[in-house]
Formats: structure tokens, sequence, C-alpha cells
């Protein structure tokens, strides 16, 4: 008898031309032992490299990101990953767009292409495995059973550690030029935006609502990096965590409008955001998502406390 196999999705959209991951980002600091504490505290498994720290989650050998050390904070690459097959499509399409080619940054090994986007941040694609999720993350929100005490007690609750990094949110100087230049070069699809204000893209072989995300500023800059955790008790343990070791800027607890998702975030110390995300929106490989253009008071968050008056500053302005 011949047995039953079940159903595999597609994980990717056939035919068309995209990348299907942020593989990762690179960013300098003035400090490493500074952004060595801070991500450290806020769950993240640190690796110490040649002058440079690796930023893995706990239990994935993923590499989301590198720090080195400058003169400031500043955001330096972004690492797009594609399927192996896509890659002389990319390069046919740089060409045929005009955009330049250009080396790796200095000391980088990679043999992936490279060029800068609108704002002239260097940006690479390369082929990589995916790893923006296939289907929407798990999420737990259980409810208490009668007849007794369902919360831990504080001295017994777990710390909490990011399964992924979730999506990053830079500022640039013209958010239309930015969808423009991140959907015809690298292929991802607006999902949602409010005027020339903010605007998110997801990648078109499935992911979460967003996988980057841009907001207006005067200069080019990274406002906060999101990494994904299970339940709203995984982001309340963050927050106290992190403001049990001095981290006590930051905004939450909230659930924004455009992606759904729970969220806090905490400030790290050269100004910009980490974010606990939970229950993100996600787009399917094969979801045609009905993007639009919001209203502001209808684009940023669902309910949480008044915003932090430097929450949108562009410190690296």
């Amino acid at each position: 008898m011949t047995a039953i196999q079940g159903f595999v999705k597609a994980q990717r959209r056939p035919g068309e031309l995209g990348v299907h991951s942020l593989d990762h980002f690179h960013f300098n600091v003035p400090d490493l032992s500074v952004a060595q504490n801070f991500y450290g505290e806020f769950g993240l498994d640190l690796q110490a490299g040649a002058n440079r720290l690796g930023m893995r989650t706990f239990g994935n050998p993923q590499v989301w990101g590198t720090i080195g050390e400058g003169s400031r904070k500043k955001l330096g690459y972004l690492s797009f990953g594609a399927y192996e097959e896509d890659i002389d499509g990319f390069a046919a399409r740089l060409q045929s767009m005009g955009v330049a080619r250009l080396d790796p940054p200095p000391g980088v090994d990679s043999n992936g292409i490279w060029f800068l986007d609108h704002d002239g941040t260097p940006v690479e694609i390369k082929a990589a495995a995916k790893v923006s999720p296939n289907e929407k993350s798990n999420f737990g929100q259980l409810s208490g059973a009668p007849g007794q005490r369902n919360a831990p007690a504080r001295s017994t609750v777990k710390r909490t550690y990011p399964r992924r990094l979730a999506h990053v949110l830079l500022f640039t100087r013209d958010v239309r030029k930015a969808i423009e230049f991140y959907t015809r070069v690298l292929g991802l699809r607006l999902s949602d935006h409010s005027g020339d204000n903010i605007a998110f893209l997801h990648g078109i072989h499935g992911s979460d609502h967003h996988m980057i995300a841009f907001a207006r500023s005067n200069a080019p800059g990274h406002h906060h990096f999101s990494w994904d955790v299970g339940s709203i008790d995984d982001i309340g343990a963050g927050a106290m965590h992190m403001l049990d070791k001095g981290f006590a800027k930051g905004w939450g607890l909230g659930r924004h409008v455009l992606g759904s998702n729970f969220f806090h975030y905490v400030q790290d110390p050269w100004g910009s955001f980490c974010e606990y995300s939970a229950d993100i929106d996600y787009v399917p490989v094969d979801c045609d998502w009905p993007g639009g253009d919001h209203p502001p008071e209808d684009s940023f968050y669902v309910w949480g406390p008044n915003v932090p008056s430097d929450f949108v500053h562009n410190y690296e302005a």
C-alpha cells in the first residue's frame, strides 16, 4: 500500500526574483565591552571574534549580526540571503538598472553581490540558507486553571532568550525612495505604510509582516533591532530583567497596529533600541498581502504607555 505523503507547502514563489531573508547586519560602537554587556543582558549569545562580536540567539548557529569598534555608533551594512539559483538573476537586474557593483567592505570575506542602497548604505545579496520563518511563529498565551495560583514567584521567573532576529528598522531621508529601491532591486514587497513617514516590507518567499522597515529622518541611521520571543510573559520578563540591570529607558508594554505584534523596546547605550517582539503578523509565500496607506493615528500602536520624547530621534544623524 502506498504511504500517504504529507503536503509540504512551497517555500518560494516560482518564477519571481526576491531575497528570502535578512541574513545579518553589521554595526560599529565605540566600546565593544559596553555592547557585550547590553546585548548579553538582553538575552543574546555574544561570541568574540577577530576585533568583533558575533550576535547569535541561544541554540541557533545563525549569526544574526556582528559588532565592530569605531568612533561612534553607526550601521555598517545589511546582508540579505537569496536562493543560489537566483544570484545570476540579481546580478543581471543590478546591471540593467545601472546599480554599480562594489567590493566587500575591508575585512569582510564574501562572495556575494555588493552595492549601495538609496541612502548610501552598503548592501549584500548572497546565496544563503533561508532564515526568515516559513510559518507564523508559535505564540503562547496560557489561561490559568481555577482553584490554584497560576503566576510564578518572581524569584523563579526564567530569563528571556530571543528565538531569532525578527526585523530591523532604519531611518531614511526618503521613505518613498526606500520603498522603490528595496522592492525593485531586492524584490521585497510593501506590506503597509503611513504616507511618507514609515513603511514596512516583507519577503516574497514567506516572511513576517516586515523583515525591514523605514522611518523618515534627516539622515540615514539605525532605529532598532527586533527579536522574536514566544509570549507576553517573555516580553515582560525580559523588560524587568533589563530594568534590574540598569537599562530603564524604553517603551512598552504595548501592541502595534501594523504588524500586530506585542512589544517592549529597551534603549541601548547609544540611543537606539532593541525590541522584544511577539506574535507578529505573517505573510505566507502564497499570500498577496493587501498592504495599504494608513493615517498616523492608525499606524503606530493600538495601546501602550506614552511614547518617549526621543523615541524617533535619529542619534546617528
